[in-house]
């Protein structure tokens, strides 16, 4: 009998796998890969079900003869193990990020002369309804809330990019780009309070209060699936903290970030220029402690924000705090720096996991922007967060626009800068 392998990244069997299945066992013996669960992150297809759940639902299948892990997206290991006489795949992946997969299969089918099948990719009504099924659920409060501990146990570090509407949201939802050998996407969302004021034209000073937090975060919810990170700023008193813990608790937000100052809002760039007052160790611990006794679940997290970098006052102080606001009940600790470089927050990144190295450590590059991903992650942090860089992004783009339509009196010269409002159009998907 030939050898025939395939690979399946999915939570249900339908109708089109069964398809691709039966056509692979009129070629030989079936071995099916599932994908790794951090290979199906990376994959832009988050796991319902647990790896060995999904092993056993593609085993129990008539025409599968076995069931193997494939750790990576890209087939070079697996084929190198098995050597399949052929590999089936649907017909759907010459295009997008999805064709380099593909061209790896080649490359390796054509080293020991295997053969590449490829049946008509099969998408009717109730494929596209189960297909929505399974994206609705993991938009579900219940479902998304818990994704962001669950993340961390899964990849290395947790990528992490800012939105303010719907719009930024599916880029953050649906960006998938081939990199070092695999795809690769962000994980989680980062819904600011910086980006929100900006995009409503507002100063970031605490001006937008949490109804209006909470209808960026529905409009990203209603079109998304990925974890939410919401910047509370100072969350206020004890008490409002606790409260507003439990409504964003219960709306789906995965954690929230506080940060350790008290009195006027000032971004936390412009360091020691403007008026800013640090809370007491004392006192943001009780807030920390609050919000802990409020929560209903322990999926959710909150997140100690440090501004002893930024307020100049040393790394001791900052460790200090950290080791304080655990105690407290902090799921995780943010370090803040508005350094060029990262030695700081490398350094206390260093000293913090020493002591508690199970504890989440958040890192936001955004001035220390030439620090890579690997390099964090080899410094114990878990969260990256890219904190505006869509915001950033627009701006000057949209500026741009409007500058060139009012120089020319016509919008051809700006066009050719433009994506396509059917670009547009695809990325919001119909029902």
């Amino acid at each position: 009998m030939k050898k025939v392998y395939t690979c399946f990244c999915t939570d249900i069997i339908h109708e089109g796998h069964r398809k691709l299945l039966q056509a692979a066992a009129e070629l030989g013996t079936v071995t099916v890969g599932v994908l790794s669960d951090p290979e199906m992150v990376r994959y832009n297809r988050f796991p319902t079900k647990s790896l060995e759940e999904r092993m056993e639902m593609i085993r129990v299948l008539p025409e599968v003869a076995g069931v193997v892990v494939q750790e990576r997206i890209m087939y070079d290991e697996i084929l190198d193990q098995l050597r399949p006489d052929y590999v089936v795949h649907g017909s759907n992946w010459a295009q997008g990020p999805e064709s380099s997969i593909r061209k790896n299969v080649l490359d390796c089918l054509a080293r020991y002369g295997g053969e590449l099948v490829e049946p008509p990719y099969t998408y009717n009504a109730e494929v596209r309804k189960i297909d929505w099924q399974m994206r609705e659920q993991l938009a579900m409060p219940e479902a998304r809330r818990g994704r962001l501990r669950r993340l961390l146990d899964i990849v290395p570090i947790v990528k992490t990019i800012e939105v303010h509407n719907g719009l930024t949201g599916l880029i953050a939802e649906k960006t998938v780009v081939e990199n070092d050998g695999g795809l690769d996407q962000f994980d989680a969302m980062w819904i600011s309070s910086l980006c929100d004021s900006t995009s409503r034209g507002k100063p970031d000073i605490e001006l937008i209060d949490l109804s209006d937090r909470i209808q960026t975060i529905n409009e990203v919810m209603d079109v998304t699936t990925k974890p939410i990170i919401l910047d509370m700023d100072t969350g206020g008193t004890a008490e409002h903290f606790a409260y507003n813990v439990r409504t964003l608790e219960r709306i789906g937000v995965s954690a929230v970030i506080v940060e350790d100052k008290t009195g006027a809002k000032r971004n936390s760039l412009f360091g020691t220029e403007v008026a800013q007052t640090q809370d007491t160790i004392e006192n943001f611990s009780e807030k920390i402690a609050a919000g802990k006794a409020a929560q209903r679940t322990e999926e959710f997290m909150i997140i100690a924000r440090i501004e002893s970098l930024i307020l100049e006052k040393g790394l001791d102080d900052a460790l200090e705090r950290a080791a304080a606001y655990v105690v407290a009940g902090a799921d995780g600790i943010m370090i803040h720096s508005r350094a060029k470089t990262p030695d700081e927050v490398i350094a206390f990144c260093d000293m913090f996991r020493a002591k508690h190295p199970n504890v989440p450590i958040v890192a936001v590059p955004s001035s220390y922007n030439t620090i890579t991903e690997a390099e964090l992650a080899a410094h114990g942090v878990r969260i990256v967060i890219y904190a505006n860089q869509l915001t950033r992004s627009a701006f000057p783009a949209m500026e741009n626009a409007a500058r060139s339509i009012l120089t020319h009196h016509r919008a051809h010269e700006i066009d050719e800068q433009l994506l396509p409002i059917k670009d547009i159009i695809r990325l919001i998907e119909v029902m």
